[in-house]
């Protein structure tokens, strides 16, 4: 058998892993490419293989990162099963539609500014339309459940604690009358999340393909919904609002968790809660409807107090644009849930810009920022940011509780692989920067004993029972570190140009200038060459 790495390769997204039995192809996650300009670029590229001649798709979870290119892959010719749990196919029926709609939002953007440019038109990566057909090769399975695939291959998924239905895969491949067991971790969920069972705890594996995004950390550990109460019962005093930007799956749903329970144990007051995200509207929705995932201390929840553990008294839903800007004008203190969870675009950019600039009301970060984003200059103390052509005052309070992540830190990785009775012949690092993967090869080699590969885009694992053998790809993929340097030479070389021009103009319009303006350039040159003497 063959195992090709086509995404999540010495990065956190793009998810996607092709097994290749004899004639049969199996691919585990078509996720999508997310992050800076250079790795969005991947999203465009050809796939490496016919999707026509795939057998199936196996999908952990509904995370785009994990599902977003399906409707690509069946526009171009897959028309087989896509095997996913109940859930996954619910939330994937909310959150494809949507990510096509941003895909038909940008190209027609991109197109109306390129018509002026004279640039060539770019189609959606797909559209809504596809998206729709896409879901319809859906097929639904249970956790536990043997999934014949062929008289060589067969998949049981389990449940991987990470968000609701998510899963982690158990593969098992019979070649010349001998099995061999691949384990796909998906994303591995913490243990002790609201809702979430903890991940399953499996013993026996070949292989294991395992996620990686925080092998070199560990979360914060300390009581998030006692910080959580602290921050609503303060703002409340005040007379504000607590805006609270969070991801629409998962993230919305923990916060309406806890604050269910702060509000039960009269830890906090009886405030209206707006959920301002039709898609986390919808994902709510989907998760009040799927108890059956639940885990046993939400189930005693809902038997102890006969109603949902996301259910507030005041809890409301705006669907509509208007619905959402009546907020503004609320005469009473209300928590506020609205998307993006990186407060970098969607409707929580409008009550940033009415809450920010008031020091009563509070803003509170439930979720990693990314470098550069408005989140991040918030919590990293911006006195003033710009919000849809406005300038604001940050005079609010901005929290940031850490420690809200899906994910399994280094810790729970690690105690996770070491339930594997007799060591796997490779332990395959995916889904991390190279950062967060290294160090935790080197630490599952020191306690585990474990033998790893960290795995390049599009590199190929021969395997034979327990012995393997990488063919290594020929596919150039830059790395991060490579991806940020190119991104930030392109807009040095962008505002050359501006620079450039500036400084023809200044001299051509008073020429004596010119000694101090080639004094300043020659020191900035000697700077330069002094940098690149320093590395």
């Amino acid at each position: 058998m063959q195992l090709t790495f086509l995404g999540a390769a010495r990065m956190v997204t793009g998810s996607s892993y092709l097994l290749e039995v004899g004639s049969q192809k199996i691919l585990i996650d078509c996720g999508m490419f997310q992050g800076s300009k250079a790795v969005v670029a991947l999203n465009q590229r050809d796939f490496v293989f016919n999707p026509g001649e795939l057998d199936c798709v196996l999908l952990t979870h509904a995370h785009i990162d994990h599902s977003g290119l399906l409707p690509k892959l069946c526009n171009s010719g897959f028309k087989g099963p896509i095997y996913a749990t109940k859930v996954t196919g619910e939330l994937c029926s909310i959150l494809l539609p949507d990510s096509a709609h941003i895909q038909e939002f940008d190209a027609e953007i991109f197109n109306r500014k390129g018509v002026r440019a004279g640039r060539v038109a770019m189609e959606p990566l797909y559209t809504i339309d596809d998206a729709y057909l896409c879901l319809q090769q859906f097929s639904s399975v249970a956790y536990a459940t043997e999934v014949v695939l062929s008289d060589k291959v067969s998949v049981k998924f389990f449940d991987a604690g990470h968000i609701l239905g998510s899963s982690l895969l158990e593969v098992t491949v019979t070649e010349d009358g001998k099995s061999t067991k691949l384990v796909f971790s998906g994303d591995l969920g913490q243990s002790n999340q609201p809702l979430i069972k903890n991940p399953t705890v499996l013993t026996e594996a070949d292989y294991v393909i395992v996620e990686s995004t925080y092998g070199n950390r560990r979360h914060s550990h300390y009581d998030k919904e006692e910080a959580l109460g602290k921050i609503i019962k303060e703002t409340a005093a005040r007379g504000g609002n607590i805006i609270i930007p969070s991801f629409a799956v998962g993230r919305t749903q923990t916060i309406l968790y806890y604050l269910h329970k702060l509000l039960k144990a009269g830890k906090i007051p009886d405030l209206p809660v707006v959920i301002d995200s039709p898609l986390a509207i919808s994902a709510t929705d989907i998760f009040m409807h799927n108890i059956q995932d639940y885990d046993s201390e939400a189930l005693g929840m809902m038997r102890e107090d006969q109603e949902s553990p996301l259910y507030l008294p005041k809890l409301r839903f705006t669907k509509t644009s208007d619905e959402s800007k009546a907020l503004n004008d609320l005469n009473e203190s209300a928590i506020i849930i609205s998307a993006s969870g990186m407060a970098d675009a969607g409707r929580i950019l409008h009550h940033l810009k009415h809450n920010l600039w008031r020091p009563e009301s509070s803003v509170l970060f439930v979720g990693y920022q990314a470098q550069g984003s408005l989140g991040r200059r918030l919590i990293e103390g911006a006195k003033k940011v710009k919000l849809l052509g406005e300038e604001i005052s940050v005079k609010a309070e901005v929290h940031n509780l850490d420690g809200f992540s899906a994910h399994a830190d280094q810790g729970q990785l690690l105690e996770w692989l070491g339930n594997f009775e007799g060591k796997p012949a490779c332990v395959f690092l995916v889904h991390g920067e190279v950062d967060m993967a290294e160090p935790f090869a080197l630490l599952l080699k020191e306690k585990l004993a474990m033998q790893t590969y960290i795995p390049h885009f599009s590199d190929a694992a021969h395997i034979a029972g327990r012995n393997w053998e990488i063919e290594e790809s020929g596919i150039v993929v830059l790395d991060p570190a490579q991806r940020q340097l190119q991104e930030y030479l392109e807009t040095v070389e962008r505002e050359y140009q501006q620079y450039r021009r500036q400084l023809e103009q200044a001299v051509a319009s008073d020429k004596q200038k010119m000694p101090e303006i080639l004094r300043r350039l020659e020191k900035l040159q000697s700077y330069m060459r002094k940098t690149l003497n320093a590395v």
